[in-house]
């Protein structure tokens, strides 16, 4: 006759509860090793505590430079746009800036020449003297002063220096 699981197990002769039999099971079904390989040369089953080598996130320091090297040129290409856009307009401002302290300086002028004009002696001084104006009565004169006469330039005649005409035209092209 055969004993079953229930009658060799001293345990339950003696009335232990069911969940410390349970905790048994799940340790005396685990395999025991004294830490040593195995017979076929593997190592036992239990995980090892990985080394610091993996760094962040399980990756290689290979990786790691990979991503970061991906993440740098993200962070590059997402600032340049707008980085550009803000030179370009912050440029164009100034211009603007610029042409208008010129365009306020020449309404200056304007106003001023607007105030000369409307001075009637101004008006006739200038009508006298730009367009020949004289009052009825008067004598206009006009002198000219002869301009002394200009010599007449030497012609140039280009240095003989002994080489070939086509020479020459090459040296006046390229500039030499």
């Amino acid at each position: 006759m055969t004993m079953s699981g229930r009658e060799r197990d001293p345990r339950r002769r003696r009335g232990e509860a069911p969940a410390a039999r349970r905790s048994e099971r799940v340790r005396r079904s685990a395999p025991k090793t004294s830490g040593k390989k195995r017979p076929g040369g593997q190592p036992s089953a239990r995980p090892r505590p990985k080394s610091g080598s993996a760094g962040a996130f399980g990756l290689s320091s290979t990786r790691r430079a990979a991503v970061l090297a991906t993440v740098v040129c993200a962070m590059a290409l997402s600032v340049s746009v707008p980085l550009r856009t803000y030179l370009s307009q912050r440029d164009e401002l100034a211009t603007q800036e610029q042409r208008q302290v010129e365009l306020a300086r020449e309404v200056q002028d304007l106003r001023q020449r607007k105030a000369e004009l409307s001075d009637p002696a101004h008006v006739e001084a200038e009508a006298r003297a730009r367009l020949g104006y004289v009052r009825p009565g008067e004598t206009p004169y006009i002198v000219e002063v002869p301009a002394q006469p200009e010599a007449a330039p030497q012609p140039q005649e280009p240095p003989d220096d002994g080489r070939a005409w086509y020479e020459q035209l090459w040296d006046s092209v390229t500039g030499k």
